[in-house]
């Protein structure tokens, strides 16, 4: 496994096999675990297809795995970051951390994907249209 984060607020490995693995730990660890659970959750109900799919949970290690969305983007310019932390908000989350650290790219369709959910926010209910 490759570590490719390692900070106070969590600890992220990318396996072999393309999975990610996130531990949490520091302040409020249970509750950032938590939150990025159940948006995580919700977006698949919602189909957002943009965001990582959550593949285990396990609430005493506080770890998550998840599907990989791509490789981290060095730069992305701003109007393109708020259009598609806008599209998310259409599929009813804030993300809370609009910051291009929480973008990806995935090559194999060529699309600008989300990840780190943990300060997310579920907005009131909505139905997304399809882009």
């Amino acid at each position: 496994m490759l570590k490719v984060k390692d900070t106070l607020r969590s600890t992220v490995y990318l396996s072999f096999d393309g999975r990610v693995i996130k531990t949490y730990h520091g302040p409020d660890a249970a509750s950032r675990y938590a939150t990025e659970v159940t948006v995580l959750r919700y977006l698949e109900e919602q189909g957002c297809p943009f965001v990582p799919r959550l593949l285990s949970e396990n609430p005493v290690l506080l770890q998550i795995v998840t599907t990989n969305c791509g490789q981290r983007v060095e730069h992305l310019d701003s109007e393109r970051l708020h259009s598609l932390f806008a599209e998310l908000e259409a599929f009813g989350v804030r993300h809370d951390d609009q910051d291009a650290r929480n973008v990806t790219y995935r090559q194999s369709d060529g699309r600008f994907c989300i990840i780190d959910f943990e300060f997310a926010t579920l907005l009131a209910p909505t139905s997304p249209e399809a882009p």
